[in-house]
C-alpha cells in the first residue's frame, strides 16, 4: 500500500454522508437519504460506523454493534464491511478488521462475528485469514 490509511469514526452528518458512496457498493438497495436515516436510527442502539480514508477520500467502511446472546456471549457483530472496488487488496479491509478486533478486546467481547453472502467466496477467504471460521448458515424469510 503506497498511502497510509487513516481510520475515522463517523459521528458527524458529513462523515456519514461521505461514507455512502462506498457503502452503496455493498448495499445498492439504499439511496443516500435512506442510508443516512438508517445509520442515525441504528446509532441510537449502539451501531458504530467507521471509515478508512486515504488522503481524505473514504475508501472503506465498516459498521458494527455490540450484542450479547446465550450462544456466543458478548460479541462485536460486523454488520457491514466494504472496501472500494478500486482500492481492494491494499490493506484497507485488514485495517478495518483490526479496528473491530481492538474494539472487541476493549469491550471484553468473547467473539467477533459477521455474516457474509454465500457467493462472496473472495470475502470468505479474507475473513479466514483473520482466523475466522465458517460456523453456521444464516436463514432469512422476507416478510415485507
Amino acid at each position: 500500500m503506497t498511502n497510509s490509511v487513516v481510520i475515522k469514526f463517523c459521528e458527524e452528518d458529513d462523515q456519514i454522508t461521505a461514507a455512502y458512496p462506498i457503502m452503496e457498493q455493498l448495499r445498492p438497495h439504499l439511496d443516500e437519504a435512506e442510508f443516512f436515516d438508517k445509520v442515525r436510527k441504528q446509532m441510537q442502539s449502539g451501531y458504530r460506523l467507521v471509515a478508512a480514508n486515504i488522503t481524505d477520500e473514504v475508501v472503506g467502511v465498516m459498521g458494527y454493534r455490540f450484542v450479547e446472546d446465550l450462544a456466543h456471549g458478548r460479541t462485536l457483530y460486523v454488520d457491514d464491511l466494504v472496501v472500494d472496488e478500486n482500492h481492494r487488496s491494499q490493506g484497507i479491509g485488514e485495517a478495518l478488521m483490526k479496528v473491530a478486533e481492538l474494539e472487541a478486546e476493549r469491550r471484553n467481547c468473547e467473539t467477533l462475528r459477521l455474516c457474509s453472502g454465500l457467493q462472496r467466496e473472495f470475502a470468505h477467504r479474507f475473513y479466514e485469514r483473520f482466523d475466522m471460521e465458517k460456523k453456521a448458515y444464516s436463514f432469512v424469510k422476507k416478510l415485507i
